[in-house]
């Protein structure tokens, strides 16, 4: 039996970012991964391969619809599927190839295999091959991530009926897709599709798109993808999915009951949200606490058994990578007998469609149901210099401030690029600014990151530029 510092079961990016913090700190550190590969659902076949298929996607539709209008004429386009997923691969690849040379680089044991909890300081490792070992840890951390949710009685065969993973790795574009869920991953991954020539249609339960963001920003990018082409059946459910001979049968009707209606489609993507990954961890037996949806309890990222910690999307709170990331560093950090703490006010969340949406802190819905005194500074892209330039004026940015303490407390951007820009609010928050201190700040010009100022400036009532 090998002892360790520290034992990481999962190596996405709450996994490994722990395991480089844990080593960069001396602790003698292995990190487990039964993928094969490490980066987790992010690098494998989440944000990173859908990120390339939007870059590549977006530069073909530009091409397709706004070249000429830029006085660019080109002629003989056309979709090169297997070299765009090639590409799409050569990014996975070059990605994860790093995560495993900076466990090398900081003296991380990487194992291939699957962790599971004998209770106490054990962990019992199925390793490739078949070969189980028994490691010893003074820390256990579970950084095993999430799985996609799917719909009671219906089959993803990863074929006809898809989720995230099987929508990355389609091998033709289809006629019609059907997108079951509006949120950041259906709309991400119909947007691909779409501009690359598919019908797609979104059905959604609730009746507007990404419902946990601001209103008004739901609202307006809702209009904007109906314009780009993207049909939606909102405040509608999805009864039954039957596989035909050629294609899929979708029977949906009103989420309050209603007529019932049919819609058919080569593909069917569910993208109803993701569920903890839990299982065959040996919680039950090491006496780890988890709720009835799998979710792992914790406080302070520490489970009810001392030593063994969890992190990321098998605990509370959103499923985003980079939160991960923020709960590996401080638990490894508390491993070491050091500080370690994540702000959860300062999560930002992006969506990386054209335009796209980013927010952090509250929206003004939470605001008026916490009953906090807020003032609001908007600024629309139509009117920032750069925006119009580039002919990407879609959009508008919105900042919060909490009246009575004078601090930022939220922002919420829809525009190009805005996934960039939206770190700029988070280190403002981070460093407790007001809006004021934002508006003072001196821009470049021109950029879109002078929308950020003006809306700044609106809060306090003195707007500039619109």
């Amino acid at each position: 039996m090998s002892a360790y510092d520290v034992i990481i079961i999962g190596g996405g990016p709450g996994g490994y970012n722990c395991a480089i913090r844990a080593g960069q700190l001396g602790l003698k550190t292995a990190i487990v991964e039964k993928r094969g590969k490490l980066g987790g659902t992010c690098l494998n076949v989440g944000c990173i391969p859908s990120k390339a298929l939007l870059h590549a996607s977006h530069y073909y539709e530009t091409a397709e619809k706004k070249f000429a209008g830029m006085g660019i004429k080109a002629t003989g386009l056309s979709v090169d599927l297997p070299k765009m997923m090639d590409l799409k691969l050569d990014a996975v690849d070059g990605l994860t190839k790093g995560v495993e040379f900076l466990m090398k680089k900081n003296k991380v044991d990487y194992i291939k295999g699957a962790g599971r909890l004998l209770g106490g300081s054990r962990v019992e490792i199925s390793e490739e091959g078949g070969a189980k070992t028994v490691h010893d840890a003074k820390n256990i951390v579970i950084a095993t991530g999430s799985e996609p949710a799917s719909l009671p009685g219906v089959e993803i065969d990863e074929d006809r009926i898809v989720s995230s993973t099987g929508a990355l790795d389609l091998t033709a574009i289809p006629k019609k897709l059907i997108v079951i869920g509006a949120g950041v991953i259906g709309l991400e991954l119909g947007s691909v599709w779409r501009r690359l020539g598919a019908e797609v249609t979104v059905v959604e339960y609730l009746d507007r798109v990404t419902p946990t963001m601001d209103a008004e920003i739901s609202k307006q990018f809702q209009r904007t993808l109906a314009k780009q082409g993207m049909k939606f059946q909102m405040s509608s459910k999805v009864v039954a999915i039957e596989r035909l001979k050629a294609g899929v049968h979708v029977a949906i009707e009103p989420a309050k009951g209603g007529e019932r209606k049919a819609l058919e489609a080569d593909i069917v993507l569910v993208a109803i949200g993701r569920r903890p990954y839990t299982t065959d961890l040996g919680l039950e037996a090491a006496g780890v606490r988890f709720d009835q949806r799998g979710f792992i309890e914790t406080e302070h990222f520490a489970t009810n058994i001392p030593g063994v910690w969890a992190i990321g999307d098998c605990t509370h709170g959103p499923m985003l990578a980079h939160k991960a990331e923020e709960e590996g560093i401080a638990v490894a950090q508390k491993c070491a007998g050091l500080w370690g703490h994540v702000n959860y006010d300062v999560i930002p969340n992006v969506v990386y469609t054209d335009p796209e949406i980013a927010s952090v802190g509250k929206t003004e819905e939470e605001l008026k149901a916490a009953g906090v005194d807020y003032s609001v500074g908007k600024f629309p892209f139509l009117a920032n210099s750069r925006a119009r330039t580039n002919h990407e004026t879609e959009g508008f940015a919105k900042i919060l401030e909490d009246k009575a303490a004078k601090r930022v407390v939220g922002a919420h951007l829809m525009g190009v690029g805005v996934g960039e820009l939206i770190g700029e609010i988070c280190v403002a928050m981070e460093f407790g600014a007001s809006a004021e201190d934002i508006a003072r700040t001196c821009h470049a010009h021109p950029t879109m990151s002078e929308a950020i100022r003006e809306a700044a400036k609106g809060v306090d009532g003195w707007l500039m530029q619109a």
